[in-house]
């Protein structure tokens, strides 16, 4: 009898064991997300909201799920009004940790037209530094004046190239944040294919909106199987909560990041459909942690 209550509560001690383990396996991984700050414009678009509710704000994305943040609104050394070592700190402090930065100096047509942009690289050379402070891993031109003709597009490559390797050098990736309007022709040649293939993919990366590329009635994956490895920071957008409109297939996205070579991706909102954007937030969230596959990032 003592023999068989001894087989007994070995067994169930391992199956116990073997269920434990296979809860532990199962654990769900992290889910990682930064968020464009531009989203929440209203409430620390500026220095004086920043300053106001920047805690506030950081702490709930925190609480969201967000993991990380992507800055807008770098200017002459600073982010926010705060030098890059305050705006890091800020962050960090909410437990999210600086990603990346939209920032740009823009060509003018006639910069573009004559392949001049020298004027632009001391900039850049401030910028750059300040952004390695801040502790940015990615600087993203969010958009720019599209060239009218291949001759300024050669220009406009040319000068990606040669800032991206400034970035390269400091340690950092650089990127081109795409909208919509970079999906037509110039002299009968896409716009956006000229840019992808005529800059180095050593030195510049493409974060594609995805929304946007949806409005230019274009495929997000049709693109990350044209130029794979090319897409190493994605911007997940829709029309205002990310899922809710059903015009993007998020999806397929998701299952595509390999091909796409997405690293990490931002959410980036341009409002909400109640006015509230941390609420709009907050369901988006929601919605990207359900999610099928949602690579973990920041590796």
């Amino acid at each position: 009898m003592k023999k068989i209550l001894f087989i007994c509560s070995t067994l169930v001690a391992v199956v116990l064991t073997s269920c434990c383990c296979n809860q532990k396996e199962a654990a769900p991984v992290k889910k990682e997300m930064a968020l464009q700050l531009y989203s929440a414009r209203t409430l620390i678009g500026d220095s004086a909201k920043y300053a106001q509710n920047h805690e506030s704000v950081f702490k709930a994305l925190a609480e969201y799920g967000y993991t990380g943040v992507e800055a807008a609104n770098y200017k002459n050394g600073k982010f926010y009004g705060v030098s890059p070592e305050q705006f890091k700190a800020d962050v960090e402090a909410a437990g999210l940790e600086v990603i990346s930065s939209h920032t740009t100096y823009t060509l003018s047509q006639e910069q573009l037209e004559s392949g001049d942009y020298s004027v632009a690289m001391p900039w850049w050379d401030e910028c750059i530094a300040a952004h390695k402070a801040a502790g940015m891993k990615y600087i993203v031109i969010p958009s720019c004046r599209l060239p009218k003709t291949i001759k300024g597009l050669e220009t406009l490559c040319a000068y990606f190239n040669e800032v991206g390797k400034k970035v390269n050098e400091a340690g950092m990736k650089f990127g081109y944040h795409s909208h919509s309007f970079e999906f037509v022709k110039v002299e009968d040649v896409m716009a956006y294919d000229y840019m992808v293939e005529h800059t180095n993919p050593a030195y510049v990366f493409f974060q594609m909106d995805v929304y946007w590329a949806v409005m230019a009635k274009v495929s997000p994956v049709a693109y990350f199987k044209k130029y794979p490895g090319r897409f190493t920071l994605l911007h997940i957008k829709d029309n205002k909560e990310i899922g809710q409109s059903g015009m993007v297939g998020f999806d397929a996205i998701f299952k595509n990041f390999d091909s796409a070579g997405t690293a990490e991706y931002v959410v980036e909102m341009e409002g909400s459909s109640s006015g509230d954007i941390l609420a709009g937030l907050k369901e988006s969230a929601e919605y990207l942690l359900k999610a099928d596959y949602v690579k973990p990032s920041y590796k």
